[in-house]
C-alpha cells in the first residue's frame, strides 16, 4: 500500500474517532466566524472587547518597567510560528565567536531573500490607550482613537489596547477627548510603554503584519498562513481541478540583516463542493450505506470556504442539522440560511442538506469558555487536496506537475517578478514608505561551501559514486554486502491468481541474491485464498519460532490485509516480514531492479549490514527521534527512537513509545534511550563517551519545549546509568518543512546546488548554532535544503566536524542506495513511527528491538 494511500485512510480514521458528541446542539454551535476586520493587528489570541477592569490591569503590566508585549499576547497564550526569541547559541562557548565551517570548496549561490530597508535610526513606538469610560467594541475604541489623525498621523496600528507608530508623540502622556454618536465624551490617554529597536521580536512580528497587508493590497487571498491570487487561476477542467499561485513569506532577523524569505506557492482546489460529492456518493452506494462511506470519505478532510478564503478541518457530520437550523448571535436567535445571507450575501439553495462540524482552535480571553464548534454548510464549501485515484491518474499528476513544480530559473524569475510588482504598485509602495520601509529588488546572493563526496564502504571493496546523481545503485552492483545473515528458513505466501509473480520474483531473488553476498535457500511456498482471513490463518499455521523471513505477495494495496500482517508478525509472533503488490511484479523489464531492492530489504531486516562510510568518532552513539500522531486510538503520540550499536553506524537498537494525548512525548522517550545505552553496553562492553541526538518531528513553536523539557529528560537518562557516567551530548532539531531555497548559476541559468553545499552564514538566525545542508540530488523541480538548530551541544565539536558528520550520517539509510534528505536515523524514526501509527497502533515486540523489521 502507498504512502499516500495509508495517509488517506489516517485521515479517515482521524476523523472517526475525534468527532464530538453533543456538538450539535443549536445552542452550542456557531458557523464559521466572518474574517478580521482591515486593520485589525493581531490574528490570534487577540483581545476582543476587552472589559474596563482587563484594560487596566493591562496598562499596569506594560507600564511596569516598559516591558515589551508581543502582539497578541494579552488574549492568550500566542503561538509563535518561528520560535522567535529561543536563545540556544549563547550557552555554547565553542560557537560564541563564530559558527561557520571552513572546509569544502565555496560556491557563489542566490537565496529566495529579500533585504528590508529601513531609514537609518528606525524605531517602533509602543503606545498603551486607555479609554474613560470604557469602550466594551474594538471597532468603537478604534474609530474614537483614528478622529485624531492630525496627532496620531496616518501611519498607525491599533489593536484596541496597543498602538504603534513610527514616530513619538510630543509628550509620553497624551490625552485626547473624542465624542461617540451618542454625544458620550470619551477620555482617550495614550501613554508611551516601549522604544521597540527593528530587531525586536515585536518589530519581526510588526513587519509581517504590515506585509500581510501589502498583500491584500495586491488582491490576494490569504488561506492558512500563505497568499494566493484567485485572480490568475490555473483551470484543468477536464479534472475539476483549479491551482491558484501564490507566495509564503516570512520576515525575520538573520546574521547580517532583517530580511523576507519567500517562496513560490500552490493551492490545488476542487470545483466540485462537498455537497455534490455527498450527493454522488448517496447515488453511487444507495441509503443504507449512505451516512457511513459519506463519514469515511469526510471527516479529516480539509475544506475551503471561499466566502472568506478560510480552510477547515471536517470533524463531524451533524446529522439533525440543516441550514434552518438556528443559533444564538448576540440577543436574537438566527437561521444558518439567514446568516450567510445577510453576512455574505448567499443565497443556500439545498434547505434539506445536513451540516459539518470543524472543531476550530481558537484562543481566546484567559478564563473564557472554550469556543463551540464551527458549522459548515456543504454547498458553500470546496473540496481541497487530491484523491488516492488522481494521485494514482499519471495525466492529472503530470499536469499539476506542469504548473507547480518550478525549476530553480524559473523560481528565480517568479520570485522577482513578484517583488517588481511590489515595487510598481503605488499604494504598496505608499503603505511600506509611511512607515519608513522598502524592500530590496533582488534576491540576496551569498556563498556556501560544498563538502567533497564520502566513499562508500561496501563489504571488501569501496568506491566513490557521481556526485551529481547522488546515489550509487550501479556501483555497488555485484558487489557483496558487508554481512548478511543466510537465510535457510523463510516462508512464501502468496495468493492462487499471483502463482505466476511469485515464482517470478522467486527466481529473480536467487539470481540477485548470490553476487550481492545474500545466501539464500528455497522458501516454503504456501498459497492462501485471496481474503483477510485466509491469509491471517495461514500466517498463523506456519510462521513459527525458526522462522526467520516472511514474504508474502499481495494481490492489491489492501490496507487491511497489509495491517493484518504486520500486526501478527510485530507483535503475537515477531518475524522480520516483506510485503510485496503483485502488480510491482508484473513488469519484466523492471524485476531484477525490484528484485535486488527487496534481496537488500530482507538481509537488512535480519539485521545485515549492507554498507558504510568513514565515520572518525570513537565511542559515539548517534540517536535519531521522529514522532507520529496515531490519530486512529485517541490522538496518540508515537514516539520512535533510533540509536546506532557499533562504530559503522551500520545495526541499530529501536524502540517505539505510544502515548496518550496530553502527555509529554519525551517521558516515554527517556526509558526509550535508556534502553538503547544498555544495549550499547551489551554489544560494545562499554558505554558511548559521546552521543548526539538528531531530534525530528518538531513543529513550529515547539522549539522551547525541546531546549526546556527534552533535553533535561536526556540527561535523566543519562544519570541512570550512574552519577560518574558523563558523555558529552549534542542535541539537534531537524526542520524539512521550511521555505528556504537556494540556487546557483551555471551558464545563463539557475539550477540546483549540488549535493553536499553548506549554508551556514547571512540566512541563519544569530541567536542559533544553525545550518542547511543541501544532501539530496533531484530529478526535477527544485531542491529543499534541511535545516539543522543545534540547541545543545558540551561536544566542543567545530562546525565543520557536525556538518561533515550530518552529510554522512545521510548515506546511511539502508532503504536507498543513494543519499536522503535528513540523517537516516531520523528516516529509520520516522518509518517506525509510521508503521506503528499506521498498522500496529501497540508497542511491537521486543524481540524486535535490534532489528530495522519497519522498512
Amino acid at each position: 500500500m502507498t504512502g499516500r494511500a495509508r495517509a488517506r485512510s489516517r485521515g479517515r480514521a482521524r476523523g472517526q474517532d475525534t468527532a464530538a458528541p453533543g456538538a450539535t446542539q443549536a445552542h452550542e454551535v456557531a458557523p464559521a466566524p466572518p474574517p478580521p476586520a482591515e486593520g485589525e493587528l493581531v490574528g490570534r489570541g487577540r483581545q476582543k472587547g476587552a472589559p474596563g477592569a482587563i484594560a487596566r490591569e493591562a496598562v499596569l503590566q506594560i507600564s511596569t518597567g516598559f516591558q515589551q508585549v508581543k502582539l497578541g499576547e494579552r488574549g492568550g497564550r500566542r503561538r509563535d510560528f518561528h520560535d522567535t526569541g529561543v536563545y540556544t547559541r549563547q550557552a555554547m562557548e565553542h560557537v560564541k565567536e563564530s559558527k561557520t565551517g571552513t572546509s569544502g570548496a565555496t560556491i557563489k549561490l542566490t537565496a529566495n531573500f529579500f533585504r528590508i530597508l529601513s531609514r537609518p535610526q528606525w524605531i517602533l513606538y509602543q503606545y498603551h490607550v486607555d479609554f474613560k469610560p470604557a469602550m466594551e467594541s474594538r471597532r468603537l475604541r478604534s474609530a474614537l482613537l483614528f478622529q485624531h489623525s492630525e496627532v496620531l498621523g496616518t501611519a498607525r496600528n491599533f489593536d484596541g489596547a496597543l498602538l504603534f507608530l513610527p514616530h513619538r508623540l510630543h509628550s509620553k502622556e497624551t490625552v485626547l477627548y473624542s465624542e461617540t454618536r451618542n454625544k458620550e465624551k470619551v477620555l482617550i490617554t495614550v501613554t508611551l510603554t516601549n522604544e521597540l529597536p527593528p530587531t525586536s521580536p515585536v518589530c519581526i512580528q510588526f513587519y509581517n503584519l504590515i506585509f500581510r497587508r501589502i498583500l491584500r493590497v495586491l488582491n490576494m487571498q490569504q488561506i492558512g498562513r500563505n497568499y494566493y491570487n484567485p485572480n490568475e487561476p490555473h483551470e484543468i477542467r477536464q479534472h475539476k481541478l483549479t491551482i491558484w499561485p501564490g507566495y509564503s513569506t516570512t520576515i525575520l532577523n538573520y546574521e547580517s540583516s532583517i530580511m523576507m524569505c519567500t517562496d513560490v506557492s500552490h493551492k490545488v482546489l476542487r470545483s466540485e463542493t462537498v455537497l455534490d460529492l455527498m450527493i454522488n456518493l448517496r447515488q453511487q452506494c444507495g441509503r443504507e450505506r449512505y451516512t457511513d462511506i459519506c463519514a469515511k470519505e469526510l471527516i479529516g478532510q480539509i475544506v475551503l470556504t471561499k466566502y472568506n478564503n478560510k480552510t477547515y478541518r471536517v470533524d463531524d457530520i451533524a446529522w439533525d442539522h440543516t441550514p434552518s437550523n438556528t443559533f444564538t448571535r448576540g440577543d436574537t436567535e438566527i437561521s444558518f440560511k439567514n446568516y450567510y445571507k445577510n453576512q455574505y450575501g448567499l443565497d443556500i439553495h439545498d434547505v434539506n442538506q445536513v451540516l459539518l462540524v470543524s472543531h476550530v482552535k481558537k484562543m481566546g480571553l484567559p478564563g473564557a469558555p472554550p469556543p463551540g464548534p464551527a458549522m459548515l454548510v456543504p454547498e458553500l464549501c470546496y473540496l481541497t487536496g487530491l484523491t488516492d485515484k488522481m494521485r494514482n491518474d499519471f495525466t492529472i499528476m503530470k499536469e499539476l506537475s506542469t504548473h507547480t513544480r518550478l525549476n530553480p530559473d524559473q523560481r528565480e524569475r517568479q520570485l522577482n517578478r513578484f517583488i517588481t510588482s511590489i515595487h510598481k504598485n503605488a499604494d504598496a509602495q505608499s503603505e511600506m514608505s509611511k512607515w519608513g520601509l522598502s524592500f530590496d529588488e533582488k534576491l540576496l546572493n551569498l556563498t556556501g561551501r560544498v563538502l567533497g563526496g564520502e566513499r562508500i564502504y561496501q563489504g571488501p571493496r569501496s568506491y566513490d559514486y557521481n556526485p551529481q546523481s547522488a546515489d550509487w545503485s550501479r556501483e555497488m552492483r555485484g558487489i557483496p554486502v558487508i554481512s548478511a545473515p543466510p537465510l535457510d528458513n523463510w516462508l512464501l505466501f502468496h495468493s492462487r491468481r499471483n502463482s505466476n509473480e511469485a515464482q517470478s520474483l522467486l527466481q529473480t531473488l536467487h539470481k540477485v541474491s548470490g553476487p550481492i553476498g545474500i545466501r539464500m535457500q528455497r522458501p516454503i511456498i504456501i498459497e492462501f485464498e485471496d481474503n483477510q482471513l485466509s491469509l491471517l490463518k495461514a500466517l498463523q499455521h506456519n510462521v513459527g519460532q525458526q522462522t526467520q523471513m516472511v514474504v508474502v505477495v499481495l494481490p492489491n494495496s489492501n490496507k487491511d490485509k497489509y495491517d493484518s500482517i504486520k500486526k501478527y508478525l510485530c507483535l503475537d509472533c515477531p518475524t522480520p516480514s516483506q510485503c510485496v503488490v503483485a502488480r510491482t511484479l508484473s513488469r519484466p523489464q523492471a524485476l531484477m531492479t525490484v528484485a535486488t531492492k527487496i534481496a537488500l530489504q530482507m538481509a537488512c531486516k535480519m539485521g545485515g549490514e549492507l554498507w558504510s562510510v568513514e565515520i572518525p568518532l570513537k565511542q559515539l552513539m548517534i540517536v535519531g527521534i521522529d514522532c507520529y500522531h496515531d490519530t486512529s486510538a485517541g490522538k496518540r503520540s508515537i514516539g520512535a527512537l533510533v540509536a546506532s550499536l557499533n562504530p559503522t553506524m551500520s545495526r541499530w537498537y529501536s524502540k517505539c513509545v505510544l502515548q496518550h494525548k496530553g502527555q509529554e512525548i519525551m517521558d516515554g522517550l527517556k526509558m526509550a534511550l535508556t534502553g538503547a545505552l544498555k544495549d550499547y553496553l551489551k554489544f560494545n562492553n562499554c558505554l558511548p563517551s559521546r552521543i548526539i541526538v538528531y531530534r525530528d518531528g518538531v513543529g513550529d513553536g515547539q522549539l522551547q519545549s525541546v531546549v526546556n523539557y527534552e533535553v533535561a529528560q536526556m540527561m535523566d537518562s543519562i544519570k541512570s546509568l550512574g552519577e560518574d557516567y558523563e558523555p558529552k551530548l549534542s542535541v539537534v532539531v531537524v526542520k524539512k518543512r521550511i521555505s528556504s531555497r537556494f540556487f546557483t548559476m551555471i551558464g545563463d541559468k539557475f539550477t540546483n546546488p549540488p549535493p553536499g553545499t553548506v549554508i551556514d552564514t547571512e540566512v541563519t538566525r544569530p541567536e542559533w548554532y544553525d545550518f542547511y545542508i543541501v544532501s539530496q540530488s533531484v530529478r526535477s523541480g527544485s531542491v529543499s535544503p534541511t535545516h539543522y538548530n543545534v540547541v545543545y551541544d558540551t561536544s566542543g565539536l567545530k562546525p565543520d566536524h557536525m556538518q561533515r558528520l550530518t552529510y554522512k550520517l545521510c548515506h546511511m539509510y539502508y532503504n536507498w542506495q543513494g543519499i536522503i534528505r535528513v540523517p537516516a536515523p531520523c528516516q529509520y524514526g520516522h518509518k517506525l513511527a509510521f508503521l506503528v501509527g499506521q498498522s500496529i497502533h501497540k508497542q511491537p515486540n521486543v524481540k524486535l528491538d535490534d532489528y530495522l523489521f519497519y522498512l
